[in-house]
């Protein structure tokens, strides 16, 4: 009969037994280059979105973003893209509250970090073809797409050097808001029973090692049932969202660290 190890990280199928860890299995993706596009948006349809204890913060800011992750620790130096949709928010739950990003969805294309995503840290991830970015003549271009159907285009322009204001301020901003949250919710088999209902939260640690700001456009898609039969409502709903205006856009590259003992991946209160 299985017995599990107490401390150790188990998913399905569980019966092999837990995640390996061993030497090179760190948090660490070595190489991140990141496209992030915000934009303030209808607060009403926004507020929509959100499930309860979340409101909207002071902006209805949703920021699009597609990163380029290279030499991560855990995949053994392999590396995924991603494109993600955060909205600005704030928790108020019984004992803590919390203002930070709150994550609409993430598309990946790679099984692993969408499984241990979903089942570990409660992130809503889903897959989609997502190829690396392109730079034509400045412009950094980067998009998602499922079943051959388009579902976003990233692009950003007119690159520039920051100022040293605006790099302090965002800094500023940063250390405040740094708690990206997420609803983890998973029905319960045959719709019978609590399943699960909890809101999380995944801080990370970045390290920025070149930044550049410029000019952002998105590009979002309607599609079909027979598109998309499983995302569909997801993409129609995110490009029903009004782009009232479009704020600095940028691009970076650096380093992120998902695992920090000193802030754990965990349940709000």
């Amino acid at each position: 009969m299985l017995k599990f190890e107490a401390g150790r990280g188990y998913m399905m199928p569980a019966h092999f037994g837990p995640r390996y860890i061993g030497p090179g299995t760190s948090g660490w993706y070595h190489d991140v280059t990141a496209m992030t596009v915000p934009y303030l948006t209808d607060r009403v349809k926004l507020e929509a979105l959100l499930p309860p204890k979340f409101i909207v913060a002071d902006e209805a800011l949703v920021t699009v973003f597609f990163a380029c992750n290279k030499r991560v620790d855990w995949l053994a130096g392999r590396g995924y893209n991603m494109v993600g949709v955060n909205a600005n928010v704030v928790y108020q739950g019984a004992e803590e509250r919390l203002e930070g990003s709150y994550s609409l969805v993430i598309w990946e294309n790679l099984a692993d970090p969408i499984l241990t995503g979903r089942e570990l840290q409660g992130i809503p991830k889903v897959y989609a073809d997502i190829p690396d970015h392109s730079i034509n003549s400045g412009v950094w271009r980067a998009g998602a797409s499922h079943y051959g159907n388009g579902i976003i285009d990233l692009e950003v322009s007119g690159l520039r050097a920051p100022e040293l204001e605006e790099i302090a301020a965002a800094h500023a901003v940063q250390q405040s808001r740094d708690n990206p949250m997420a609803w983890r919710f998973i029905s319960p088999s045959g719709n019978e029973g609590d399943g699960v209902d909890e809101y999380m939260t995944f801080p990370s640690e970045n390290k920025i090692t070149q930044m550049h700001l410029g000019e952002g456009k998105l590009a979002w898609n309607t599609l079909s049932w027979e598109q998309n039969p499983t995302q569909h409502h997801i993409v129609n709903t995110l490009a029903a969202l009004p782009i009232l205006e479009y704020r600095p856009a940028m691009v970076t590259r650096g380093s992120t660290n998902l695992i920090l003992p000193d802030r754990p991946t965990r349940v709000l209160t």
